[in-house]
C-alpha cells in the first residue's frame, strides 16, 4: 500500500511517499481503507518536533526522541471497513466510518497518512452519516473533540456570553458552532477575510482583530476561548488582553492549557449534529496524498480556514 513515511523530524520535505506492506487486522481489530484524513496542527508539531523545555522530554517519551517511533503520522481517518478480526462486534465489512486513532497523549496511535489502517474495535470510531462525504467527515473529529473538551472545561451554559479568539481555525469554527448549539451568545474574533465565514457558522457578533481591539470595546464576557494554535500569537500578551474583557467571575481558557480529553460520547454527539445539519464541517483545501508536503507547508503558515483534508485515491466521494 501507499503511505507517507516520516523517518526523521524536520520540515515538510521529510514526508516521503513509499510502498509498504498492507496491515492485517488482529482478532479485535478492523482494517479500514482510508479515503480521507486531515492535517492538524498536532501533526505539524509532531513532524517538526516543535516543542520546548520539559515538553520535549514528554513528547520524546510518547513518540520517539531522534525520530518518530511510528514513521506514519496522522490521527484522523474516514473510510470503509475492508476486513475485521473474528472478535470484532461493532463493525462489519463495508461499513463507512470515521474517527480518531488517538486516545491518550502519552500513548498516541498514529498512522492515517496511508491507504489502510488497522484499529481496535473499541477505538473512537462511528458510522459515517449518508449525507456527509468522507472529506467532510474527516473535517469533524479533531476540532470538534477538542472544542467539546474545552467547552466542558468552561462549563458553558445557555445564555452565557462567550468570545472565541481565533474563530476561523479548525478548533475555533467548532467552538463557535458548538457554543451556539449549547445556547451561548457567541462573538468570534478573526481576520477580515474570515468574517463572513464565522458569521455563517452562527456567531452573533464578529470582530475583525486587524481593525478593532475587542478588549477596548466595552463588552464583558463570561468565557473567552483562545483557540489560536501554538506559535501563532504572543500568548502572554493575549491572555492579559482577554482578562480585561472578562466579567468578575469570567474564565479565560486557552487550547494550550492542559491536554484535551477525547471521548466516544463526544464523537457520537458530533456525529449526531453532523447528520442533522446542526454543525457543518469547514474545509479550506483538499490535497491528494502525494501532495502532503505542500499541504503541511500551507497548514504550518497558519492561515487556513477550518480544516485541510487529504484525499487518499478513490473515486466515490460519498
Amino acid at each position: 500500500m501507499k503511505a507517507i513515511v516520516c523517518t526523521k523530524y524536520g520540515p515538510p520535505e521529510v514526508l516521503q511517499i513509499k510502498e509498504i506492506e498492507k496491515p492485517t487486522p488482529k482478532d479485535n481489530e478492523v482494517c479500514i481503507k482510508i479515503h480521507a484524513t486531515s492535517i492538524t496542527h498536532s501533526d505539524i508539531i509532531v513532524r517538526g518536533f516543535k516543542v520546548h523545555g520539559g515538553m520535549r522530554f514528554l513528547m520524546g517519551l510518547a513518540i520517539g526522541f531522534s525520530k518518530p517511533r511510528n514513521p506514519i503520522l496522522g490521527m484522523i481517518l474516514a473510510g470503509e471497513v475492508e476486513s475485521t478480526g473474528k472478535a470484532v462486534k461493532r463493525f462489519k465489512k463495508g461499513d463507512q466510518v470515521y474517527g480518531v486513532t488517538i486516545k491518550s497523549a502519552m500513548h498516541p496511535r498514529l498512522g492515517t497518512y496511508a491507504e489502510y489502517k488497522c484499529l481496535p474495535d473499541d477505538s473512537y470510531l462511528v458510522s459515517k452519516p449518508s449525507n456527509a462525504t468522507y472529506e467532510e467527515s474527516a473535517a469533524v473529529p479533531y476540532g470538534g473533540l477538542i472544542a467539546l473538551s474545552f467547552l466542558k472545561k468552561g462549563k458553558i451554559q445557555s445564555g452565557q456570553k462567550i468570545l472565541v479568539y481565533g474563530a476561523s481555525g479548525s478548533i475555533g469554527t467548532s467552538i463557535v458552532q458548538l457554543a451556539k448549539y449549547f445556547g451561548a451568545k457567541v462573538t468570534g474574533v478573526c481576520s477580515t477575510s474570515n468574517l463572513e465565514l464565522v458569521k455563517s457558522l452562527g456567531a452573533d457578533t464578529v470582530i475583525d482583530y486587524t481593525k478593532e481591539d475587542f478588549a477596548n470595546a466595552g463588552e464583558l464576557y463570561d468565557v473567552i476561548f483562545d483557540a489560536v494554535p501554538a506559535g501563532m500569537v504572543n500568548r502572554k500578551s493575549l491572555k492579559s488582553k482577554c482578562k480585561k474583557a472578562l466579567t468578575s467571575n469570567g474564565k479565560y481558557i486557552s487550547i494550550q492549557d492542559g491536554r484535551p480529553e477525547f471521548s466516544i460520547e463526544g464523537l457520537i454527539l458530533l456525529n449526531e449534529l453532523l447528520e442533522t445539519g446542526k454543525i457543518k464541517p469547514v474545509i479550506d483545501r483538499c490535497y491528494p496524498l502525494e501532495q502532503i508536503a505542500e499541504a503541511h507547508r500551507y497548514v504550518e503558515a497558519g492561515h487556513k480556514k477550518g480544516n485541510v483534508v487529504i484525499t487518499v485515491g478513490y473515486n466515490n466521494r460519498t
